[in-house]
């Protein structure tokens, strides 16, 4: 089998191999390859020590000198090089207690987590597979190498990768592995939050995040996401849904992702409908400007949006299942299991104002539009309505026409609003705090008052967002204060 490595990495082998050592491109760059998926990065692995590797290149980097990884950079790319190892004893679910470097290709592909990320290739040798991975890639299976229960108490993080895994390449989980899991699920508390949320936020963003089913059923959200739990197994007994909070929250998330890859929204019975076309049409437009980052923080949004809803679950006497106040208790956990499982600022932020936003009712017209978008907020606006396209798309489709139809012509309003370049921040009217206190108001609360008191006029009357005119407006105000 051929294949084409970048140069650099040609580069890298080769000085390896005229120095008298062997030298492959190794894991999911190799997987990858095979895949027709661009790697997102190329490691390499050889016989050569870690000292004959630093004084074969110019400039390195010791990443990890200890477990025999160095960084070999070129154009300013770094490029992972690592001895051929064996790993000692595991005693954390996590670490080896040492690592012993070996001469020998086989040792080091049989210590991988997956046959798949256990093949190697040089274009001397052409792929090396000792484990079947092509054939596991050919059955699009997910196994581990060798005894999977070994694998999972090497490392438990291992047990999350192959349902993400699972996920990114729409690949089956063995049975064998799948089992290991379900024995060993409860050892994912040694590891660390961190390293859970970056597997888990790759899943979510995945077009299989419905494998997410899988960390459930196998009880691995049990131990990082047990509010999660909770969900799947909430009922919600309305005409609204026709699943449990948390497979409604799979499912919005699953529908988050058809919209960023371009996948149908709707059945085909419904796609020739003017309204389904009129949404696909809205959610084409509003994910084009949104970056990588976003779509991570929609994902996110949409497994939490109802994460309230079992704490706040009440039954009135016909059976009907009830959430009162569930966008607000669903923000104030959403914060607490972000920052548990270490998300970053940005994505705690707006994944918790989108919560607190999601079931938010659209009154008709542009006035009560531009007063809805000072609220929630102009930059929040586009994903709020990715948010409810998501969610209307997963309850129950009997009553999808007449939601997404209202949400239509929401977004049409909006769109006209947006168009008018009407002012609907404090910072976009015409005024500011120093016109205030050049009129002798005093520095203070009293100008955040008496602007915002201007913004609220404003949303009732755009066409009067001019200096004089505000101005003559906070005088009267005044008059009027003062003569009472």
């Amino acid at each position: 089998m051929k294949m084409e490595l970048p140069e650099d990495v040609s580069l890298i082998i080769r000085k390896l191999e005229n120095a008298g050592y062997e030298a492959f491109a190794v894991g999911g760059c190799v997987r990858d390859t095979i895949l027709g998926r661009n790697p997102q990065d190329w490691d390499i692995t050889t016989s050569a020590k870690p000292l004959q590797i630093k004084n074969l290149f110019t400039k390195t980097i010791d990443t990890g000198i200890k477990h025999g990884t160095v960084t070999v950079m070129l154009h300013k790319v770094g490029y992972e090089v690592t001895t051929y190892r064996i790993d000692g004893e595991y005693e954390d679910n996590r670490h080896p207690k040492s690592v012993e470097f070996t001469q020998n290709l086989k040792l080091d592909l049989e210590r991988r987590d997956f046959t798949i990320n256990a093949m190697a290739y040089n274009d001397t040798r052409g792929l090396v597979d000792e484990f079947a991975g092509m054939q596991d890639i050919e059955n699009k299976v997910i196994r581990c190498v060798g005894n999977p229960g070994e694998r999972f108490d090497e490392d438990a993080l291992r047990m999350l990768r192959a349902v993400r895994f699972s996920g990114q390449l729409g690949f089956q989980i063995e049975e064998k592995t799948r089992q290991a899991i379900e024995e060993r699920a409860e050892n994912l508390k040694n590891i660390s939050a961190e390293r859970i949320r970056v597997e888990l936020t790759k899943l979510l963003v995945s077009k299989g995040a419905g494998q997410l089913r899988t960390a459930f059923e196998t009880g691995m959200t049990k131990v990082f996401l047990p509010e999660f739990d909770k969900a799947m197994l909430c009922e919600q007994n309305n005409h609204h849904h026709i699943a449990t909070v948390g497979e409604h929250a799979i499912r919005s998330v699953e529908n988050m992702n058809a919209f960023f890859y371009g996948q149908k929204i709707t059945d085909e019975k419904t796609a020739h409908c003017e309204w389904a076309k009129t949404a696909a049409n809205n959610i084409k437009k509003l994910v084009a400007p949104l970056s990588e980052k976003q779509h991570s923080i929609l994902c996110v949004t949409m497994l939490l949006h109802d994460i309230g809803k079992p704490e706040t679950k009440t039954t009135d006497e016909n059976g009907t299942g009830h959430f009162y106040g569930h966008p607000a208790q669903g923000e104030k956990m959403a914060a607490k299991i972000l920052r548990r499982l270490t998300f970053d600022n940005e994505t705690t932020d707006i994944a918790r104002k989108l919560i607190r936003w999601h079931d938010y009712q659209f009154e008709e017209g542009e006035k009560a539009m531009r007063k809805s978008v000072a609220k929630i907020g102009r930059d929040i606006m586009p994903l709020l309505f990715l948010v409810q396209y998501s969610d209307i798309l997963a309850k129950n489709p009997a009553i999808l026409e007449e939601k997404i139809k209202r949400l239509n012509q929401c977004v049409a309003v909006w769109k006209t609003v947006m168009d008018s370049n009407a002012a609907l921040e404090l910072k976009e009217l015409a005024i500011t705090g120093s016109d205030l206190i050049a009129m002798g108001i005093k520095a203070g609360p009293e100008i955040g008052k008496n602007l915002k008191n201007v913004l609220e006029y404003v949303l009732d009357n755009p066409q009067k967002n001019e200096k004089e005119v505000l101005l003559e407006y906070v005088r009267e105000k005044m008059q009027e204060s003062g003569g009472e």
